[in-house]
């Protein structure tokens, strides 16, 4: 078996955490509005697991597809992806059929990882803006370095 690339780590922690957060958020609204009970905990972890796993398998599939001709690699993804969706229409019947899970929980998750990924590139965007005013910094001092040591020959 294949290692699984850090990259695929590193995103579905980032993944992770955000569904994390916004879970949170999903369970304090319901405490607001004094519609909190144990289901709605129990359809929030359900689903919650669900997509994060889903965004796992879905890098799998694009790291077993790497290296491998084009349409080899499109049959991959497209297997995968059949699967995924499967997997997560097994989750949401499965939170529907039993009274254990909040519905409005069970689907509301299904969004995080898309708001997760679409808000990635603020983070993004944050440390290059950070590393092009290091570099920016940076530059002056090290022109500064060559003219101090120009002057000292």
């Amino acid at each position: 078996m294949k290692k699984i690339d850090p990259t695929i780590i590193k995103e579905t922690l980032y993944v992770l955490v955000c569904v994390v957060i916004l879970s949170a958020v999903m369970q304090s609204v319901f405490l607001i509005i004094h519609k909190w009970d144990y289901t709605v905990l129990l359809g929030n972890l359900l689903t919650g697991f669900a997509v994060t796993l889903n965004f796992f398998l879905m890098g799998l599939g694009v790291q077993k597809s790497l290296g491998k001709e084009e349409k080899e690699a499109k049959k991959v993804i497209r297997l995968s992806q059949i699967y995924r969706y499967l997997l997560l229409i097994a989750v949401l019947v499965i939170g529907v059929v039993f009274s254990c899970f909040n519905n409005w929980t069970v689907f509301i998750p299904v969004i995080f990882p898309r708001i997760a990924i679409a808000i990635r590139p603020l983070f993004n965007k944050k440390s290059d803006k950070m590393q092009q005013t290091t570099t920016s910094t940076e530059a002056p001092l090290e022109q500064d370095n060559q003219d101090q040591q120009e002057d000292q020959e």
